[in-house]
């Protein structure tokens, strides 16, 4: 077991909320692929580059989409959230710099948001 990989704990926790459709050929192992793509979203590296004891880096990127079009990472995340309500705290913030110039724009020039430009 790497060090941030899913707990016993965790993993029971989020097991039941997986789909488990059955085909003809042997799953890789659900808790392996989660663990994978907690390692890729962690690390950022590409999925190319995933180790193999996490299992084929196709299976896991296939998965990962599967399931998210299936809205099954946000059930996991409000799953999580319930059994755990006050660790919850998001904080944003961000600092963007502007070039020296950027503040001089064309004087009278209209701005016009892009909502209005769709509904025209």
């Amino acid at each position: 077991m790497a060090r941030f990989d899913l707990s016993d704990f965790e993993w029971v926790l989020i097991e039941p909320l997986l789909p488990n459709k059955p085909r003809g050929v042997p799953r890789v192992d659900d808790r392996r692929v989660i663990n994978g793509i907690f390692y890729i979203l962690r690390t950022g590296s590409p999925w190319r580059d995933l180790p193999e004891r996490y299992g084929p880096y196709t299976t896991v990127y296939n998965r990962y989409n599967r399931w998210a079009k299936a809205g099954v990472w946000l059930r996991v995340f409000e799953a999580l959230s319930e059994q755990s309500p006050d660790s919850l705290h998001l904080i944003d913030s961000s600092i963007v710099r502007a070039h020296q110039h950027a503040a001089g724009g064309k004087k009278g020039a209209r701005i016009t948001p892009s909502a209005v430009l769709v509904g025209d």
